[in-house]
C-alpha cells in the first residue's frame, strides 16, 4: 500500500461534520447565520463519505487477518453509523432542498453522529498507528 487514498479521503468528512455539528450548535447563540452553514457541510461530507468508504473498500484486501482485520471492521461498522446519523439529520431538516433550523431531534443526530465519528476516528489511527496498516513498511521510521 504505497500510498492509500482512504486516510487521505476521510478529512473531508470529518472537517464538513464536525464544521456541521459546531454551526448547529452555535445557532442556538447566534441564530440563522450559523445553521445555514450546516446543511451545505452535511452534504458535502454526505457526499464525501461515500468517496472516502469506496476508496477504504478497495483498500480492505490489504489488512491483515486477526486483530487489525477485527478493528477495520469495527471502524467501518461505526463509521456506517456515523454516515446514517449524519445523513438522517441531513434529510429530517430540509425543505424543498433549504436547510431548516436544528431542531432537538436534528441536536440529538448531530451529537450522535459526532461521537460516533470521534470513535471510528479513534479507530482508524489505531489501525494506522497501531497496527501499521497503510504504512510502507520498507522504509525506517
Amino acid at each position: 500500500m504505497r500510498h492509500p487514498l482512504h486516510p487521505a479521503l476521510v478529512h473531508f468528512p470529518i472537517a464538513c461534520w464536525s464544521l456541521a455539528v459546531i454551526a448547529d450548535f452555535a445557532s442556538l447563540r447566534l441564530g440563522e447565520a450559523a445553521w445555514r452553514w450546516s446543511g451545505g457541510l452535511l452534504a458535502v461530507g454526505c457526499v464525501m463519505a461515500i468517496v472516502a468508504m469506496l476508496a477504504g473498500l478497495l483498500e480492505l484486501q490489504r489488512v491483515p487477518e486477526g486483530v487489525p482485520l477485527r478493528d477495520t471492521y469495527l471502524h467501518m461498522s461505526i463509521m456506517i453509523i456515523a454516515f446514517i446519523l449524519f445523513t438522517a439529520r441531513l434529510l429530517l431538516r430540509l425543505d424543498h432542498l433549504q436547510p431548516l433550523a436544528p431542531d432537538k431531534l436534528s441536536l440529538l443526530l448531530d451529537a450522535a453522529g459526532f461521537l460516533a465519528l470521534a470513535l471510528g476516528g479513534w479507530l482508524g489511527g489505531r489501525m494506522v498507528y497501531g497496527h501499521g496498516i497503510g504504512r510502507d513498511v520498507s522504509s525506517p521510521r
